[in-house]
């Protein structure tokens, strides 16, 4: 996959406006922020290093759109992309996950991409491998190099035939006294070959050795991790003193193949040239989103748990400010990652984060509340709207809707309304609306296969009629 180095900021915006709806001042800082690390690429050694990236700070309520803005700038540019709240960091010497662990799961995420890219170039080139390789768990010891006598060989291809395959294993004699040199073998295995590429073998069961994950115990956990966590890793470490890399399975021809491509592929990509360009793109493309960072941001004075939540903003602030992180990848040095930090901030200001950490966020940028017109368009515009997903979901049982342009902006008016009587939730109301207007048909879809029904806006009254007259929205719609 190829990263879209060349798109200009309106172009970055046109992109997102393909998934994102309004917040036209935050898609305009992440284009720019995003062409700014382009042109950074472009410059001479002398200066690229001395330029940072311009991190930014998300203001907005839950809903409006921060994290997705985020994640679609990622997947546009195919960076290394990892989000991670804020909350669920401590200071050193607090149970909870060390703020450096972000930057090791952004390395293991970075590798993770950078070796499916490599893979999946290398894919062609393994599949005569793993046919090789399924001919031989089908026919043992018609190898060019292995060796087996003739009547562990007739009793192979005896059992394995299929029904109506006729082999021929001799001159007219029985199987059992046939001789079978190597022309015969060779022969017999080509027959395979070709059955094997027209699928007549993809159910037959096989026997196979499959490796364990040996993954490396993470020393991580010292510093405060998951019970599961430490379960995997004691178990690994097991595997690993023990010896027990392989176990035997009895699976299909067609599973057969999915794990020896894997093996394959993995036995021939370079693991250090993986690593190199992982390391390079996160230090260079890296995008670490902090949600929630409101929740560590300290009112007043500090007290109680208060001065653990400041600890994480002082440890948060070198990652962001750049310095070295040891991962089992290799150093990575976090100078030039673009950090995007997002919250609320409906009871903490901005400006009650600790001054250097403000600092580290020069961009402040401010998402609107959404109103009716911005809803009626996310239930509409957008490639993935929600509108296309009931739609397609009630197709798979032979129903088709007719969502008229009526039902829609009632739809939007009650997820305005709601919204401004309870709860701000953004656009994610609108998930709450949707099921509850098309609770009855989804419930029912099996005996309406084959009919078109019809949404309007007497129809959304009727679902919701009740829950809009009621003075607690929140007991209703969550």
């Amino acid at each position: 996959m190829e990263n879209n180095v060349d798109l200009t900021p309106k172009q970055i915006v046109e992109k997102l406006d393909q998934y994102i709806i309004g917040q036209e001042k935050a898609k305009r800082a992440v284009a720019i922020a995003l062409r700014n690390r382009t042109r950074r690429l472009k410059l001479s050694e002398g200066i690229r290093d001395e330029v940072a990236p311009k991190n930014i700070l998300m203001i907005g309520p839950t809903g409006c759109g921060k994290t997705e803005i985020a994640r679609r700038l990622a997947k546009l540019c195919n960076a290394p992309f990892l989000k991670v709240e804020a909350t669920k960091y401590t200071e050193v010497g607090y149970v909870g996950r060390d703020v450096e662990s972000m930057v090791r799961d952004l390395m293991a995420v970075g590798y993770k991409n950078v070796k499916a890219e490599m893979e999946e170039e290398l894919r062609e080139k393994s599949v005569s491998v793993v046919e090789e390789k399924l001919l031989d768990l089908l026919l043992p010891g018609s190898g060019k190099n292995e060796k087996k006598s003739d009547s562990d060989f007739v009793d192979t291809v005896s059992q394995t035939a299929g029904e109506g395959d006729v082999i021929i294993l001799g001159d007219g004699l029985s199987p059992e006294k046939s001789s079978l040199d190597s022309t015969d073998m060779s022969s017999t295995r080509e027959k395979f070959r070709q059955m094997l590429k027209d699928g007549k073998l993809e159910d037959r069961e096989v026997e196979i050795n499959v490796s364990r994950a040996q993954g490396i115990p993470s020393m991580e956990i010292i510093a405060g991790g998951s019970l599961d966590d430490l379960q995997s890793s004691m178990q690994n470490l097991a595997g690993m003193l023990s010896g027990a890399r392989h176990k035997r399975r009895t699976v299909s021809v067609r599973e057969a193949r999915k794990i020896l491509t894997e093996e394959t592929l993995d036995s021939m990509v370079d693991n250090d040239k993986v690593c190199d360009e992982a390391k390079k793109r996160v230090e260079n493309s890296g995008i670490v989103f902090i949600d929630e960072i409101d929740k560590i941001a300290v009112h007043g004075e500090s007290h109680g748990q208060d001065v653990s939540r400041e600890g994480v903003q002082r440890d948060i602030l070198p990652i962001v400010e750049g310095s070295n992180v040891s991962t089992k990848y290799g150093v990575v040095n976090t100078t030039h990652i673009l950090f995007i930090a997002a919250g609320a901030f409906s009871v903490a200001a901005p400006s009650d984060l600790i001054p250097e950490l403000q600092g580290r966020f020069p961009l402040r940028v401010e998402l609107e509340s959404l109103s009716k017109d911005d809803f009626k368009r996310i239930l509409q515009e957008p490639k993935n709207s929600l509108v296309m997903q009931y739609s397609e979901l009630l197709k798979t049982e032979g129903v088709s809707l007719d969502i008229t342009p009526d039902a829609i902006e009632r739809m939007s008016v009650i997820a305005e309304e709601v919204n401004s009587k309870s709860e701000n939730i953004g656009a994610r109301r609108l998930h709450t609306i949707m099921e509850k207007v098309l609770d009855e048909i989804n419930f029912t879809a099996d005996e309406h296969s084959g009919e078109t029904i019809k949404i309007d806006a007497d129809y959304v009254n009727r679902q919701l009629g009740d829950i809009v007259q009621s003075q607690d929205l929140s007991r209703y719609i969550l």
